[in-house]
């Protein structure tokens, strides 16, 4: 994993992370799940099953989002065939502690083994996926790259693979504290990741760069990989304006099979 130590000063940690507190009583249909990662802080989970047979993908959200943000949208996946598990990062939602980019991947990797375990003792398919949006493309391609024999695939939406070009993108991080090896080191682990892998984005996309995109995708380990650009959109309305695209897509690549 790359040193995120230069990113992780309060500086730019204020910038690349907005954590909400907010919550909502889980939906009868769903169920929470605290992770333990460390004696301080506990991650909030929320499993949204459709069906016990359906596979089940992981979900790590974006910047300023939470948890129970989901508890309409999860009713979408659902409706393709979906069982989706969303989780919180420190700060966020129900979830304790402070919010770093070290923390985050950290984490990734309890709340992985942690919805396992949890999927195995309630007895649904361990069948499992994994997703990340903007910020959540970190703790995606970490969790990619570490459990292959685990995964079936990956999902990465409006995302990087190096924080500090969409911060200096966005003005929050001075050009010439850019490490050209720690962008070579975040390559290199997206090189690592051999699942089958779908990437989509925006191409109006100002705050995570369509070129990102693209980046991800050209590195990528794997020969099973696609890349769905959707004209017109941005970073916050890319699923409502390629709603048709992007779902079809993810449901495609979920079953293994175009829809017929």
């Amino acid at each position: 994993m790359p040193d995120y130590s230069l990113l992780d000063k309060p500086i730019f940690i204020r910038f690349m992370f907005y954590p909400r507190q907010d919550t909502t009583p889980c939906p009868e249909n769903a169920f929470d799940l605290p992770v333990r990662v460390d004696e301080n802080a506990s991650i909030s989970c929320r499993f949204y099953p459709g069906d016990a047979a359906w596979p089940w993908l992981i979900y790590f959200h974006g910047n300023g989002e939470v948890v129970s943000d989901y508890d309409d949208l999860a009713s979408l996946y659902n409706r393709i065939g979906i069982n989706i598990a969303v989780a919180d990062y420190r700060g966020y939602g129900a979830s304790s502690g402070n919010p770093s980019f070290t923390s985050m991947l950290k984490d990734a990797k309890s709340i992985f083994t942690a919805v396992k375990e949890q999927l195995a003792a309630r007895g649904y398919n361990q069948e499992l996926w994994v997703m990340g949006r903007s910020l959540g493309s970190l703790s995606a391609l970490e969790l990619a790259r570490l459990y292959p024999e685990d995964l079936r695939g990956l999902i990465i939406e409006s995302g990087f693979a190096d924080a500090s070009r969409v911060m200096n993108h966005n003005g929050h991080f001075p050009a010439e504290l850019l490490q050209t090896r720690f962008h070579q080191e975040c390559l290199e682990e997206v090189s690592k990741i051999t699942i089958p892998a779908l990437v989509i984005h925006g191409e109006e996309d100002y705050i995570v760069p369509v070129e990102e995109a693209q980046v991800i995708f050209e590195h990528l380990g794997t020969p099973n990989k696609k890349l769905l650009l959707i004209p017109m959109a941005g970073h916050n309305d890319l699923m409502f304006l390629g709603f048709k695209q992007y779902f079809k897509a993810i449901q495609e690549f979920v079953s293994g099979s175009p829809e017929g």
